[in-house]
């Protein structure tokens, strides 16, 4: 069809008949929201790099929990923020039955049991140095010794299994990372417990605001030895293929904006579901382009998490994730 036979614009005339043929959507069923939990009570820490978000004492952590099932959003991923005195070189509070992590999933499990809490099992949080798992010099630089951080990364996802996450996240990009946590989680009875791997985990700069928030910026080396070029999508390809095969039950891309064509690449690659994680740099360049006026928040939320959906992601990690579940719930309220 040709014009002026085919007039595109007659189903674009009206909002109804946009709504009736729009291809993509978005409920808060497909949002995540990350939660920073860090030591003490009745604590809202403000992280000044990521305006709206804070650090939050596990009882703060049950309250950010019940909010978000109440606007509907299904799930929240935990990060924990601990004393820098409980740091070592191999980040062993990580897999502490009583960390943060641990101690926020048993409450926010026991507050609001159908609330899916999935774990991030990194160690750049826990460490002294900010890297994602034990670390050895190598060629006059510091890289990640890969076997011996896949030993403690096993012990983080049981300790983490235990305390009732539905979902454990290893994010740290580590050769053969899904084969041994499935392998640890089986061995000690937790067969039903889900791993999102982060799969397609680009060295970016738009981790920044993360790394404040979470204590995680690394004092010395870099880590592209770990984390995926990004200059590479075949790569992307191969790495969520062995994620597939190793046991992965959802694999993630991050960060999602620059990464929208790994997205697309992935979801024609394979019939797993899809997580996209809209990261802190993300996040902070919009809310700083609104703060100076130069763009509607609103209206460029929703435009960045229906891009995100409109590649293929099932599920978006957000920190917009509260601020997108009240518009749309505003949205389909019926009006009086």
């Amino acid at each position: 069809m040709q014009f002026p036979e085919y007039r595109p614009r007659r189903m674009r005339r009206n909002d109804g008949l946009r709504r009736m043929i729009r291809e993509t959507t978005l409920t808060p069923d497909n949002l995540i929201c990350p939660i920073f939990v860090c030591p003490g009570k009745d604590q809202r820490r403000p992280i000044s790099s990521l305006p709206g978000q804070a650090q939050l004492s596990v009882d703060q952590a049950v309250l950010e929990a019940k909010e978000c099932q109440a606007l509907g959003i299904p799930g929240v991923i935990l990060f924990g923020v601990p004393d820098e005195s409980r740091k070592d070189s191999v980040g062993s509070e990580a897999w502490n039955g009583e960390g943060q992590v641990q101690q926020a999933t048993r409450a926010i499990k026991r507050a609001c049991p159908e609330m899916v809490v999935i774990t991030d099992s990194c160690f750049d949080e826990f460490t002294t140095h900010g890297h994602c798992g034990v670390v050895l010099p190598e060629g006059g630089w510091t890289d990640v010794d890969n076997d011996a951080t896949l030993e403690n990364l096993g012990r983080v996802v049981v300790s983490q299994a235990k305390a009732g996450a539905d979902l454990v996240a290893p994010s740290g990009m580590i050769d053969g990372f899904v084969s041994v946590c499935r392998d640890a989680l089986d061995e000690a009875g937790f067969e039903h417990v889900g791993i999102l791997a982060y799969s397609a985990k680009y060295a970016s700069c738009f981790y920044g605001p993360f790394r404040a928030a979470a204590g995680t910026n690394s004092n010395f080396g870099h880590r592209k030895s770990y984390q995926m070029d990004p200059a590479n999508s075949h790569e992307a390809v191969r790495e969520a293929t062995l994620d597939c095969d190793e046991g992965a039950d959802l694999l993630m891309v991050k960060p999602a904006l620059s990464y929208l064509d790994i997205i697309a690449r992935l979801r024609e690659e394979t019939d797993l579901p899809i997580a996209a994680y809209n990261v802190s740099g993300e996040y902070a360049m919009l809310k700083a382009a609104a703060e100076k006026g130069w763009l509607d928040y609103d209206r460029a939320m929703m435009e960045v998490l229906i891009s995100i959906r409109r590649a293929g992601a099932d599920i978006i990690l957000t920190y917009h994730a509260k601020d997108a579940a009240r518009l749309l719930r505003k949205q389909w309220e019926p009006k009086k």
